[in-house]
């Protein structure tokens, strides 16, 4: 039986060359992290540690300066269908219904009209949104919006879901109710998840474990383990415990990244 992550951040490094201030900024920094299949992890951290950076370069989207990034035991060297992405924006084309919305996909990847019909069908229940299918995005509430959008991407069957802020924008009751049907769907699908939030609350609810980050340049922090049953009570003793010990770690790094920032 193989013992090989599913995931792997070796010694990730990157770096952008800013040509305003003509210098170059190290936005991660010697970044070593691995994830088991299935495994719902949060990243936090200070605004500008990198948090988005590495999920960009698990997405494919950017590539790091130095190090690896490993798909089973694969170098990932672009975008593919196997991971997909919910961003804090809906990326819902206007123009299209929402069934239209999540069929795109799959017709796109020629998947026959029957079977795209049965998915469709499938992840709208999933998701909670039968009954809306004809509908335009604008004829969406913010939550129903997210839904549909999570909805694009789990119609495709991805092995990996990357989930960028996606409640920030979101009212806090919407907010609620959206983390609760997250954990629910992972539950039910079992996805390996690797979410960015700037709320350690959020991070405790969803997550196995929780990546805490340092100010820039992005380092690991910490790596704590949520042991606590699903569903999470935002009120126990030990989830407080937990988003104590958070919220410390992350009020430090912001106070030194401020203490950096005014000697400069």
């Amino acid at each position: 039986m193989s013992t090989q992550p599913f995931i792997s951040f070796h010694n990730v490094h990157k770096t952008f060359r800013d040509a305003r201030a003509g210098r170059v900024v190290r936005a991660i920094e010697d970044i070593s992290l691995d994830m088991a299949r299935g495994e719902f992890v949060t990243v936090i951290g200070p605004s500008g540690c990198g948090k988005t950076t590495l999920l960009n370069m698990l997405a494919g989207f950017e590539r790091p300066s130095g190090g690896r990034v490993l798909l089973e035991g694969e170098m990932i060297d672009g975008p593919g269908a196997d991971r997909g992405v919910v961003f804090q924006e809906y990326a819902l084309f206007p123009w299209l219904t929402l069934r239209q919305n999540v069929e795109y996909g799959p017709r796109e990847r020629g998947v026959p009209a029957s079977l795209v019909r049965e998915l469709t069908d499938r992840t709208l229940a999933m998701v909670r949104l039968v009954g809306a299918e004809t509908r335009y995005p604008h004829e969406l509430s913010g939550g129903m919006r997210q839904r549909a959008a999570i909805a694009r991407v789990l119609v495709n069957d991805p092995k990996i879901l990357l989930m960028d802020e996606p409640f920030a924008a979101l009212d806090a009751q919407t907010r609620a109710r959206l983390q609760r049907e997250v954990a629910r769907l992972w539950l039910e699908t079992r996805k390996t998840v690797f979410f960015v939030t700037h709320s350690v609350e959020e991070a405790v609810l969803l997550a196995d474990r929780v990546i805490a980050m340092t100010a820039n340049p992005g380092r690991l922090k910490a790596d704590v383990r949520i042991d606590l049953p699903r569903p999470r009570d935002p009120t126990s003793a030990p989830f407080n415990e937990h988003r104590r010990t958070l919220e410390r770690l992350l009020t430090d790094e912001i106070a030194a990244d401020g203490m950096a920032a005014a000697s400069v």
